[in-house]
């Protein structure tokens, strides 16, 4: 098969995939995130494979997944942000706080507000007030009706008034 045959089989197998997750279906997701990186491996049908396993409650099947995608290509921001995100969810916030600076020195990201919201969350678990208020501000300068920096913020401010 060639490159490009293989390319469109990927694909196809990644929006099944996609499609099940958002259903919930996740092990069939799962499956076919797998199918979509046998035919052709890229850095977002791995971050998406681990997504579908954070569903699972498989964080440390998610991070490898996402070391992976990163392997494949390290300018897709995603997978340092969700490798932040999985960390926190297992309470490892200090480890989790560099991986958000990387999701934010990635040159490929669709939105940066979330590794600036993930991060202000970390901060506001460290007490770091000052640093979390201005993480959820840079999140709301990419996305100004974000509800949970918004939320993150007024907490902050309401703290100090």
């Amino acid at each position: 098969m060639d490159e490009e045959t293989r390319r469109e089989l990927a694909d196809r197998f990644f929006h099944e995939a996609y499609r099940k997750q958002m259903n919930q279906e996740l092990e069939e997701a799962a499956e076919l995130y797998l199918k979509s990186i046998e035919s052709f491996p890229t850095a977002e049908a791995h971050t998406f494979l681990g997504w579908t396993y954070s569903f699972m409650g498989r964080l440390d099947d998610a991070i490898a997944e996402c070391h992976k995608a990163i392997e494949t290509d390290p300018t897709f921001g995603n997978p340092y942000n969700d490798i932040g995100a999985y960390l926190m969810q297992k309470g490892e916030v200090d480890d989790a706080i560099p991986w958000f600076l990387r999701a934010l020195e990635a040159p490929r990201y669709e939105s940066y507000c979330f590794p600036h919201m993930n991060l202000g969350r970390a901060y506001e678990a460290r007490r770091r007030w000052t640093e979390a208020a201005r993480e959820y501000e840079k999140a709301l300068k990419e996305k100004p009706e974000y509800q949970p920096a918004k939320q993150g913020l007024a907490r902050i401010r309401a703290m100090f008034n």
